[in-house]
């Protein structure tokens, strides 16, 4: 089983997974059809293979962006297609509007029924569209969050800098994502977890185990959190910084736009 995490960001945009790709369209193109398929049943997934701790994780990334209450907060979510980071903003803030960023369609479908029955969507708006490529102005967004997306862009220094692009004097970015577990005898069981029963449950519940297998390898090839944090201020932010959640199954990356 390959273990090596990925040391340059390049190693990123060829692999999808532990397979080899050419290069970042065939594995953007890669990572769309396991989204579209997995559209649907992807938040009830996330309670199954994290055992309902991703929500615990999201609180907490909300919780640390201490959206303003009582002014105008415009938040861009990216890769959130199924709206489940900007509503908790949402619910947090009731002065914040979100706009929720994904490449993937079906997600944002996912996302704007979801918007719609919880009566958000007046303060919610959806775009289809590329994390490398952002189509907003710069300076336009008070924080800028992502979360279990950013392994999935290709060409992750790109995204960062687009990110950094942006966000307002003094905006926050937050990334949340799967990391390198810290703690011995859990990595361990995590890995047995992660190879043994996440692609089962997924073909059990989705009909399809080739692309939990895909999430749970790009999990495995993802840097470090010391090495993403370099990249995080390669792409020009400050007092970066992370925190791990459960032993490092998941961190949450901090920067400042000064």
């Amino acid at each position: 089983m390959p273990t090596d995490r990925a040391a340059r960001p390049e190693e990123m945009t060829q692999s999808f997974g532990f397979e080899s790709v050419g290069d970042g369209t065939e594995k953007q193109e890669k990572v769309n059809a396991v989204f579209h398929s997995v559209a649907r049943r992807y938040d009830m997934m996330n309670d199954l293979m994290s055992g309902g701790l991703h929500r615990a994780w999201k609180d907490a990334m909300v919780s640390a962006l201490a959206p303003a209450k009582t002014r105008p907060f415009h938040v861009l979510d990216v890769a959130g297609g199924t709206g489940d980071i900007a509503f908790r903003i949402l619910h947090a803030s009731p002065s914040a509007e979100a706009t929720v960023l994904d490449i993937n369609g079906s997600m944002l479908e996912v996302g704007r029924d979801r918007a719609v029955k919880a009566k958000l969507d007046t303060r919610c708006d959806f775009v289809e569209a590329n994390a490398e490529e952002l189509p907003f102005p710069d300076r336009s967004f008070d924080a800028y969050t992502i979360a279990f997306g950013i392994r999935n862009v290709p060409d992750i220094p790109k995204a960062l800098r687009e990110a950094r692009r942006v966000l307002k004097t003094g905006g926050r970015f937050l990334c949340l994502e799967f990391s390198e577990v810290t703690q011995p005898i859990l990595d361990r069981v995590y890995d047995a977890w992660s190879f043994n029963a996440i692609p089962r449950i997924g073909k059990a519940v989705t009909g399809d185990a080739e692309s939990y297998q895909y999430l749970v390898e790009s999990i495995r090839k993802f840097p470090r959190q010391d090495v993403f944090a370099g990249l995080i201020r390669d792409a020009g932010f400050s007092r970066v910084s992370w925190r791990n959640y459960t032993g490092g199954i998941a961190a949450l990356h901090s920067g400042w736009a000064f």
